[in-house]
C-alpha cells in the first residue's frame, strides 16, 4: 500500500516529508512552491464563489490523478492493473466526505482498476475570499476535450439551443498540442451556429515533474483517472453556470467492451461508463454539491453521432469540422518526430473514428500517420497498433453473455446495451471489408 497526501499548506507538506509518514506528498498552492502546474488555485477563485463541495471534488480528483501518475504499475496484460492507494486529502468538510469514503473508493476503483482508501482532513481557509464573480447563467455546460465526440456534442448542443441562448464549454488538456484543437472547435461552432453565445473555459492543471525536494516523480502513463479531474472541473463550471453538465460520448465507447481477456481493468477505460457517471452524480448530490450530469449520446454509436452532425450542418461542413478534431489515444508521437497533434490511425480511438466516418458516409480528411507506412514513423505505428486485436474482436462479435458480465446500472437494460454494441461492431466491421 502506498500512502499519499494532498495538502494546501506548505508547513504540513514539509512536516510530512520530514517524518516520512507518506510515500508521496503533493502540495497545491497559489504560488510557485507547488507540485502542480500553476494556473489555478485550490479554491477555484478564478471561477468566483464555487460550491465548496465541488471545490473539494476538484482537489480529490487532482490528488487521485497525481497518485495514479506517481506509482508505477507492475506486470503486464491482465495482471498489471492492481495497485493499493491510501490517499489523504485536505477538504472543506472532512465529515461530509468521510461518510461517503467507501462510495468514493468503489467509484474511483471502477475507473482506474485499483484499490483505494480515502482519508480527509481539514483544509485551511482561503486567505482571501474570492470576488463574487457574476457568471452568466448558461443553458448548458458541455465538456470539450478536442475529440470528435465532444466536438459533435458541443455543435449539436448549440444547434439545439439556437439563437439567443448560451453554453459554457469546458476543456482540460495535458498535452499543449491539444489546446489549439479545442480553440479551433470553439471558433468553428461560432461560424456554423452564429446565434449561439459560447464561453470557453480552458484548464491546464496537472502534476508537475518534480517533487518539493527537486527529485523527479515516477511517471506512470496509464492514467485512467484523468477523466475524473475533467468531470470535476466541468461540474464546478456547471455549478456556477446553473446548468446540467453534458458529457458527449458515443454509447459504444462508453460501455467500452474489452477487446480481449488481456484488455480489462486499466486497459479499458470507464471514463464515461453509465455506471460511473450515475455514481458520480449520486455522490455529489449526497455530499451537497452540484452533480447534474447527462450523456445524451449514451444510446448511439459514433457513426450515428456523425450522421446527426451531417444532418445539422451538411456533409461538407461536417467533414471539415469533424476532421479537424483529434481522437488519437497517443499524444507522445512528437517524441518520435511526429508533428504536434498527429493522429496515429491505428489506436482504438483512431480506428473507431475511421469506422464512424465510413459508416456515416462523411469524407474523412484527417491525416493519419499510418497512411504512410514507409515513413520514419513506421516503428511508432507498429508499436501503437491494435488493428489485429480489433479484427479478432470484430470476428468474435458481441454476445449476450458479454453484456451480462458488464457492470450496467439498474436503469440500463441489457438488451439495449447488446443492440448498441452490436451496431458498434458492425461499424467497425467496415474497416476490414
Amino acid at each position: 500500500m502506498r500512502r499519499l497526501l494532498l495538502t494546501l499548506n506548505e508547513t504540513t507538506a514539509n512536516e510530512a516529508q520530514q517524518d516520512g509518514s507518506f510515500d508521496e506528498v503533493f502540495l497545491w498552492t497559489r504560488d510557485r512552491n507547488t507540485t502542480f502546474t500553476v494556473g489555478m488555485d485550490p479554491y477555484l477563485s478564478g471561477l468566483g464563489v464555487v460550491n465548496p463541495r465541488n471545490v473539494d471534488l476538484v482537489r480529490i480528483a487532482l490528488s487521485v490523478l497525481a497518485a495514479d501518475r506517481s506509482v508505477l504499475r507492475e506486470g503486464g496484460g491482465s495482471n498489471w492493473n492492481s495497485r493499493d492507494f491510501d490517499l489523504t486529502v485536505e477538504v472543506g468538510d472532512p465529515a461530509a466526505w468521510a461518510s461517503h469514503a467507501e462510495h468514493l473508493a468503489r467509484m474511483v476503483g471502477f475507473l482506474s482498476g485499483d484499490q483505494w482508501t480515502f482519508n480527509f482532513t481539514q483544509a485551511p481557509e482561503a486567505e482571501e475570499i474570492g470576488l463574487p464573480i457574476l457568471e452568466p447563467r448558461h443553458n448548458r455546460t458541455v465538456l470539450l476535450s478536442g475529440g470528435a465526440d465532444s466536438a459533435a456534442g458541443a455543435l449539436l448542443s448549440a444547434v439545439e439551443l439556437g439563437t439567443n441562448h448560451s453554453q459554457a464549454l469546458v476543456s482540460h488538456f495535458s498535452s499543449t498540442a491539444i489546446s489549439p484543437v479545442q480553440q479551433g472547435i470553439v471558433g468553428a461552432i461560432q461560424s456554423l451556429v452564429p446565434g449561439i453565445a459560447p464561453v470557453h473555459h480552458q484548464f491546464h492543471l496537472n502534476r508537475g515533474r518534480k517533487r518539493l525536494d527537486g527529485s523527479l516523480f515516477a511517471n506512470e502513463t496509464s492514467t485512467r483517472s484523468r477523466s475524473l479531474l475533467f468531470l470535476a472541473l466541468g461540474l464546478a463550471v456547471a455549478e456556477r453556470a446553473g446548468s446540467t453538465l453534458w458529457i458527449p460520448e458515443n454509447g459504444f465507447a462508453s460501455l467500452n467492451p474489452p477487446l480481449g481477456p488481456d484488455r480489462r481493468g486499466s486497459l479499458s477505460t470507464h471514463t464515461t461508463h453509465p455506471r460511473f457517471l450515475r455514481e458520480l452524480s449520486a455522490l455529489m448530490k449526497s455530499v451537497g454539491g452540484h452533480g447534474l450530469i447527462e450523456n445524451p449520446f449514451e444510446s448511439v454509436t459514433k457513426g450515428e453521432m456523425f450522421r446527426r452532425v451531417a444532418n445539422a450542418v451538411g456533409t461538407d461542413a461536417a467533414s471539415q469540422y469533424l476532421s479537424n478534431t483529434n481522437s488519437c489515444s497517443h499524444t507522445d508521437g512528437r517524441y518520435s518526430g511526429a508533428p504536434n497533434g498527429s493522429s496515429c490511425g491505428v489506436c482504438f480511438g483512431c480506428l473507431v473514428r475511421r469506422a464512424a466516418f465510413s459508416a456515416s458516409e462523411i469524407p474523412d480528411a484527417t491525416t493519419y500517420l499510418a497512411d504512410n507506412p514507409g515513413s520514419k514513423f513506421g516503428g511508432f505505428i507498429q508499436q501503437k497498433s491494435i488493428v489485429e486485436p480489433l479484427r479478432d474482436f470484430v470476428d468474435r462479435g458481441i454476445r449476450a453473455r458479454d453484456v451480462m458480465a458488464m457492470s450496467l446500472p439498474q436503469d440500463y437494460a441489457a438488451q439495449d446495451a447488446l443492440a448498441l454494441l452490436q451496431r458498434g461492431v458492425e461499424e467497425l466491421r467496415g474497416l476490414f471489408q
